[in-house]
């Protein structure tokens, strides 16, 4: 749990007249920048936070830990709630701890960590993970989503992601089909921005608002966040319009917040969309400015086991309040409590169970010929014209290859390949 300063919540100030006298719902104007319509924002509207959103006591019943990348990153991920496991892919914009008060997230939160183990992750250079680790690119990204489900454990998970976060899901399940047993994507995509090529007017709007967020980021009374929440959230309130706010400003710098958005903009994972093994469930808001609906159907429409759901709403991230968000969430849990289908469930087993002989060497195969006949090393070495010390340094490699510690493992496993089982030495029943 996390309090306010003295370990005690200081109870909310009453608001200003800018807080409490100017609804969403109020009258509007246009954004242009460059000469470009960017988005709508409130007429008069005041949107910083006031200073005890960031102090108020907020329950956090979640477990903070780190892990390095393979370039010596430092990553956040946090473990939360009690059952099977569950991983989301990180998004543009993350903080493992002020997620817990953002009206955004923390529905999610409160909706999926009960009845499971939830994993999730602050992507490097925001949150709690390193704000200055190097490079940013979206093959770090997948590596440091690799590394973070190694780092907890998790073999086999379903896999929830949403939006900027879906490129990412999508990429690792293609890779790793053995670990992902279902995979959520909502209001997320195979193509970034930048390369909607037939909308050239979209991906202008683009370049505008990395423009635009490179110049307002984190500076009070700006229409940057406003025109944000706006195409976020468009029925939200003044609340959720401090909550952009506040969770723009935590979780990162202007440099890295348009960086992210660069790298996700660019993606293209069409061609790793269609190799995803699981059954997939594809959800998307009808009306969505952020990502339109027909990138939803078109992303479902690569996914060769792939459900589709529209849901009725003008926001690409659900309101609590709105009647799409209960069936988005009973959607979401009717999909997990699916079981693998028995196809994928064998060809899974048949996977673990063959060997990689392709990685092999010529030479290491017959090595491994050799041992699955039940000779010793000595044996190999005088029918290879080999050292014994080189036999010993072949089979370290193969084993390794193969995935095994010892050697009566590796017989059952290449003799259950055909390996060995017509090649008996002389004498050796």
């Amino acid at each position: 749990m996390y309090e306010g300063d003295g370990g005690v919540p200081a109870p909310p100030p009453q608001l200003s007249p800018a807080y409490s006298q100017c609804p969403m719902q109020g009258a509007s104007q246009s954004v242009r920048f460059a000469g470009h319509f960017v988005g709508m924002v409130q007429r008069g509207c005041s949107f910083a936070g006031p200073p005890y959103m960031s102090r108020r006591a907020t329950v956090m019943n979640q477990e903070i830990r780190f892990c390095t990348a393979a370039d010596g990153a430092q990553l956040a991920y946090a473990l939360s709630g009690d059952g099977p496991p569950l991983v989301m892919s990180a998004t543009w914009l993350t903080h493992l701890e002020h997620q817990w008060r953002s009206l955004v997230w923390r529905p999610w939160l409160e909706a999926f960590s009960p009845g499971h183990t939830l994993l999730r992750y602050d992507s490097r250079g925001c949150g709690l993970s390193d704000r200055n680790a190097g490079s940013l690119s979206f093959e770090s990204s997948v590596r440091d989503f690799e590394r973070v489900v190694e780092a907890a454990g998790f073999t086999e998970f379903p896999l929830l992601a949403t939006c900027q976060g879906g490129p990412i899901a999508i990429e690792y399940a293609a890779r790793h089909p053995e670990r992902v047993s279902h995979l959520i994507l909502y209001g997320t995509y195979a193509r970034g921005r930048l390369r909607w090529t037939e909308s050239p007017e979209e991906v202008e709007k683009g370049r505008l608002l990395l423009d635009l967020t490179r110049l307002g980021w984190g500076r009070e009374n700006q229409p940057l966040l406003q025109v944000w929440s706006a195409h976020f959230q468009p029925g939200g309130t003044i609340e959720h319009l401090r909550s952009w706010s506040e969770q723009m400003q935590a979780a990162t710098s202007a440099e890295t917040a348009v960086e992210l958005l660069r790298i996700t903009w660019s993606v293209d994972v069409t061609a790793s969309a269609q190799k995803i093994k699981c059954p997939v469930l594809v959800v998307h808001p009808e009306r969505d400015v952020v990502v339109p609906i027909e990138e939803g159907r078109a992303l479902a429409g690569l996914i060769p086991d792939c459900r589709f759901v529209q849901l009725d709403s003008d926001n690409h991230m659900p309101l609590a309040d709105e009647p799409s968000w209960p069936r988005l969430v009973a959607e979401l849990k009717k999909f997990l409590n699916e079981p693998v289908p028995a196809r994928i469930a064998a060809a899974d087993v048949r996977k673990r169970d063959q060997l990689p002989l392709d990685a092999l060497t010529p030479r290491e195969r017959l090595v491994l010929e050799g041992v699955a006949a039940g000779r010793t090393n000595a044996e190999i070495a005088s029918s290879l014209g080999l050292s014994e010390k080189t036999v010993r340094n072949h089979i370290t490699r193969v084993f390794d290859k193969i995935s095994v510690e010892h050697r009566y493992e590796a017989i059952v496993r290449a003799r259950e390949a055909g390996l060995g089982v017509q090649d008996k030495p002389a004498g050796r029943h």
